[in-house]
């Protein structure tokens, strides 16, 4: 009796241990169970956003905050923009696909009244090289260096950069992009926004 036991033992562990097994990254698994709850709307699946880890569980809120001083010293405050589309974009000085999408956010920021871009450089860098970096890559939209060791609570640390998130004009996310984003993706995003809150 004992011989039979142990393979069906053993069988039922193995499949324990399979079903707690993450996909592997390419694959896509069709989402069951609370998971929806827990995404963020329309984001865009990528090949590095592989299964939630424990810690997915700190979503970004529905309405997060933001404080932060800019490189001018100047106070930036998420909610001091209700009413409008705000960009947030993480990036830093090192990344290739960051520098290649500054010239467009500076353009969607400089041409529409009801989009505002604000850049947080992710990265350790003093303001002095960032204030020097800028000077060769110049945008008009207010920059920010966030500290690595303690990033902004209400959104996700990035695990990988670019990261940008659209802020509706409530002051919720309306999707986080994960990789370069284009001024038509953006602006796609909010005519979707705008029919479908």
């Amino acid at each position: 009796m004992p011989s039979s036991a142990s393979p069906v033992l053993l069988l039922s562990i193995a499949l324990l241990l399979a079903a707690c097994k993450p996909a592997p990254p390419g694959e896509q698994k069709p989402a069951a169970g609370p998971a929806p709850t827990t995404a963020a709307p329309a984001t865009r699946p990528t090949k590095t956003s592989p299964t939630p880890s424990p810690d997915a569980a700190r979503a970004t809120p529905v309405i997060p905050a933001l404080r932060i001083a800019t490189l001018d010293g100047t106070p930036y405050e998420l909610s001091a923009h209700r009413g409008k589309w705000v960009v947030l974009n993480f990036w830093a000085t090192w990344c290739a696909p960051c520098l290649k999408e500054m010239p467009e956010l500076s353009a969607l920021d400089a041409m529409r009244e009801n989009i505002e871009v604000v850049g947080l450089a992710y990265e350790d860098i003093e303001p002095a090289d960032m204030r020097a970096f800028l000077k060769k890559h110049p945008v008009v939209y207010p920059i920010a260096i966030v500290d690595t060791y303690d990033p902004p609570k209400d959104f996700d640390t990035p695990r990988g950069l670019p990261t940008t998130y659209l802020i509706a004009p409530d002051g919720t996310v309306a999707k986080k992009f994960l990789g370069p984003v284009t001024a038509r993706e953006i602006e796609a995003a909010i005519a979707a926004g705008k029919v479908a809150p």
